[in-house]
């Protein structure tokens, strides 16, 4: 593990570059954290309240925290490699320095599945709530304004987009904290279970780990977008190798403490509750448990300050991915231009606000599939990085440590298959078929030059 990045890049065919370009570093530990909590979204166990306590049985709260240690194992790997790369290119650069470059292009090409297509899913999202609250303006029109907002704001540099973040981020705390509050008070004037119980979590009448395990492969779901924290890895105040890996650990641990508690607590109030529809359970547990204008309340907030926040960080964190391909020549090489005031990447941003728009106005009645296509795509490079990291460090490193270069990366192998295994159908015919465009594109493009990737 004592080679020099010239010799690593060296036996994969990669000769320097003398118009490499490099992004503008000014983020410190608060804004990592920040970026990666708007990216996950604290409210998100609200929004899927209702898919998870279905298929988890009401064990709600023991499925987060079930998911929160298998999303360890992952996070582990994403910290292992962010200590030695630090690079923009997330999987894309991980893969690479582990398995080389043809399958860096694939790890990158995958993870571009689940960051182009999960901003197109959100503003679909996003638009039926906003639809609701303001009939006048189209669902079409909504996703325009959506998207417009999130360009604009990502256009004046990651800053901006750190800063709205965070402000954000302090917002949903807030509103996950109201909700909470609200139950209680509900549960302390006799409704639901009449207290805050551990039920959601555990009793020995009903308990089944079929139920658990089932919801535990949503709730993983609910974490995806900790990861992105590492397409920041050029854009740090300090050259710190353990910065990155610091927020991606204080991140997952939030989010796991937060949706088990929100969950926990919600779930409450569910005794003798029947809702009509999951996606809109959350809104009608407080229309009934606490008030109609809670309700209300929680869908106007949900829509303009999720709506026009949450997706800042997805965007800007694809533009960073298709920026170091487009550096490395892995894709066309104008994906790498840098604006000369604000130091974004400017036509990698406007590439993919394109496809997200195209996306969102195309499959904007067909949420299943996008939701799908979006798990296939992380799922994959997640897949990947486990590989990476056990064949870098497990295999071809003699100072191996065997829980975090052996057994994590086999764990999260595992964790990962076992979610892919109850993937529906449609959506691995339509992931394999991006798989299948990868690697045809990724075969003819490999004779070309590539760059030292900065290690």
């Amino acid at each position: 593990m004592n080679e020099t990045v010239l010799e690593v890049t060296a036996k994969q065919g990669i000769k320097q570059s003398d118009d490499v370009q490099s992004l503008k570093r000014s983020l410190g530990l608060k804004e990592l954290v920040a970026y990666g909590l708007a990216f996950i979204a604290p409210v998100a166990p609200l929004t899927t309240f209702g898919f998870v306590w279905n298929v988890s049985g009401g064990f709600i709260a023991l499925a987060y925290v079930v998911a929160t240690i298998c999303m360890y194992f992952t996070a582990r790997s994403y910290v292992t490699m962010s200590e030695q790369v630090q690079s923009a290119g997330s999987i894309y650069s991980y893969v690479r320095f582990g398995l080389g470059n043809f399958a860096g292009f694939i790890g990158g090409w995958l993870i571009l599945l689940d960051y182009l297509l999960i901003p197109a899913l959100v503003f679909v999202l996003m638009s039926f709530s906003t639809n609701i609250l303001v009939p006048s303006i189209s669902r079409e029109n909504w996703i325009l304004i959506l998207v417009g907002t999130s360009f604009l704001i990502n256009w004046f540099g990651v800053n901006v987009t750190a800063k709205a973040s965070l402000y954000a981020v302090i917002a949903q705390f807030l509103m996950v904290g109201g909700v909470v509050a609200l139950a209680i008070f509900a549960l302390q004037d006799g409704k639901g279970t009449g207290a805050v119980t551990l039920e959601p979590l555990y009793n020995s009448v009903d308990f089944s780990w079929h139920y658990v395990l089932a919801g535990a492969s949503i709730c993983v779901l609910s974490f995806l977008g900790f990861d992105a924290i590492t397409t920041l890895g050029e854009e740090t105040r300090t050259k710190d190798p353990k910065m990155i890996g610091r927020a991606i650990m204080i991140v997952l641990a939030l989010c796991g403490v937060v949706f088990t508690v929100t969950t926990l607590v919600v779930g409450n109030l569910m005794k003798g509750i029947e809702y009509s529809n999951p996606a809109t359970a959350i809104f009608e547990i407080l229309a009934i448990q606490v008030g109609p204008w809670a309700s209300t309340t929680l869908a106007w907030l949900l829509a303009i300050i999720v709506g026009f926040s949450n997706t800042l960080p997805m965007q800007s964190s694809v533009a960073r991915v298709l920026y170091a391909m487009g550096r490395d020549r892995q894709l066309p090489h104008f994906l790498s231009k840098l604006h000369p005031k604000f130091q974004t990447p400017y036509m990698a941003m406007l590439v993919a606000t394109i496809v997200t728009l195209a996306t969102a106005l195309i499959m904007k009645d067909n949420l299943d599939i996008l939701a799908s296509l979006v798990n296939f795509g992380a799922l994959s490079g997640f897949l990947l990085l486990h590989v990476a990291v056990f064949v870098r460090f497990g295999l071809n490193n003699p100072d191996r440590k065997w829980f975090v270069h052996i057994i994590v990366p086999i764990v999260g192998a595992a964790i990962v298959l076992a979610v892919f295994s109850g993937m529906d159908r449609f959506a691995m015919i339509l992931g394999g078929t991006w798989l299948s465009a990868g690697i045809i594109y990724g075969l003819v493009n490999r004779q070309k030059t590539k760059i030292v990737m900065e290690v």
